[in-house]
């Protein structure tokens, strides 16, 4: 596409941005954006009692001990073990996301789902009437045939639009006492083990112990705003203790003020004593997050960011991202672009002794226009194991040591792009 011809789409899309942002409210407001936590003296080093203590005030939830969390790589790793937890439920299976469209993995979640509804198992299954509104009819018809309850979270008014305001989770919770969250979708891009651009990287984890049961409530929470019904008691069991893992469950919905899971994050990244390495997807940092960042990288703390390179599904947001490039790198913060394949993991790991996984990207619509779901780790194990596979990313991806000059038409999209950032 020539130039000008960029220039003109990107420029309807940040009229119809706005027309969106008038029609549907954004409730992200400039204070908001610009929120930074920067002063030491209020923040708590990661992996300390103290900080703990602040993420339960900041957010309300509680540190759960006694949790097994496996991490879990890429298709190859994330599915057989999701479809395993599946098809072994006796109780129940409550399972939400946000992308499930078409392909042999859908069909093969749908044919797992179907085939445990048969057998007398209460199936739930909850989709984002935006992200998974692609889903192929077919697996619809054969889910509600054998039994399973599907719904479609917040979709369309007949009037127009539907809420801007999306459910970007993706929690599967087996039996009450199996539990599994991260950042990957129901589609084929997320098969096999990112070894081209067709297959995605990705991060998941897989929970058992007490704090599947935060997961299941965050699952309740929209199962409640769609059905308006409780889940049984039944699919609340006792937990017993799986392992030695203490962990929190950050969830958010959409807020006039900073969202308590993006303000936990953003404690995380600005209490660091020594490095932060941050995985995202999609990095549309507003002027509150790049100054702690980069504040971050000014007290020696080594602050590493990997976001996508040329394989993305939404350049946009890449254009936007490009715009801090200058600003992070002046100011001592490494940032690399993923070169193998879509980068879509959404991970942070801070000191080796904190970290978190799940639905949240750096962007506005994970911060305050989606409703997501993140697991924070206080465990040396499992933050290590993030590290070094932030490490081998890198193995993949080229560093902006200084930003290369863009041509005259990135910069007119990044431009153009940046005045609608807060509906990305």
């Amino acid at each position: 596409m020539s130039a000008p011809r960029t220039a003109a789409a990107i420029a309807g899309a940040a009229a119809a941005g706005f027309a969106l942002r008038s029609a549907m409210g954004s409730p992200l407001g400039d204070g908001a954006d610009d929120l930074a936590l920067s002063d030491g003296s209020r923040l708590a080093q990661p992996g300390s009692s103290a900080f703990r203590r602040q993420v339960e005030m900041i957010t309300g939830s509680c540190w759960r001990t006694g949790n097994q969390i496996d991490v879990l790589h890429n298709g190859d790793e994330i599915f057989p073990s999701m479809l395993r937890a599946i098809r072994g439920a006796t109780h129940s299976v409550n399972f939400a996301t946000y992308v499930y469209w078409a392909g042999d993995i859908g069909r093969e979640f749908a044919e797992a789902c179907a085939e445990r509804a048969r057998a007398g198992v209460t199936v739930r299954v909850l989709l984002d009437a935006v992200g998974a509104q692609p889903m192929d009819s077919e697996l619809l018809d054969e889910m509600t045939g054998a039994g399973c309850d599907v719904v479609w979270f917040r979709p369309p008014t007949k009037t127009g639009f539907g809420s801007n305001h999306r459910t970007h989770r993706k929690l599967l919770v087996v039996d009450g006492s199996v539990g599994f969250s991260g950042g990957v979708g129901i589609a084929d891009e997320w098969t096999g083990d990112a070894q081209d651009p067709d297959h995605w990287r990705d991060t998941h984890v897989r929970v058992t112990g007490p704090v599947v049961r935060d997961l299941l409530g965050a699952y309740q929470e929209h199962w409640l705003e769609t059905q308006r019904e409780l889940l049984p008691v039944s699919d609340v069991p006792e937990l017993e203790p799986a392992g030695s893992v203490t962990a929190c469950c950050l969830r958010s919905s959409p807020s006039l003020a900073p969202t308590v899971a993006r303000t936990a994050l953003q404690a995380l990244v600005a209490g660091a004593r020594e490095r932060v390495d941050l995985t995202t997807a999609y990095f549309a940092p507003g002027p509150g997050l790049r100054r702690d960042l980069v504040d971050a990288a000014s007290r020696g703390v080594a602050v590493r960011i990997l976001v996508p390179g040329p394989h993305i599904d939404k350049r946009v947001v890449r254009e936007v991202g490009r715009n801090s490039y200058a600003e992070l790198v002046a100011g001592g913060v490494q940032v690399f672009e993923y070169q193998r394949t879509m980068l879509h993991a959404k991970v942070i790991a801070v000191d080796g002794a904190v970290s978190t996984c799940g639905s949240m990207n750096l962007d506005p619509r994970s911060f305050a226009l989606n409703d997501e779901c993140n697991l924070l780790f206080d465990d040396r194990s499992v933050t290590g194991v993030l590290h070094d596979r932030f490490e081998r990313d890198l193995g993949e991806a080229r560093p902006i040591d200084e930003p290369r000059a863009r041509n005259a038409a990135s910069r007119i999209r990044g431009t153009v792009a940046g005045l609608v950032r807060r509906q990305l």
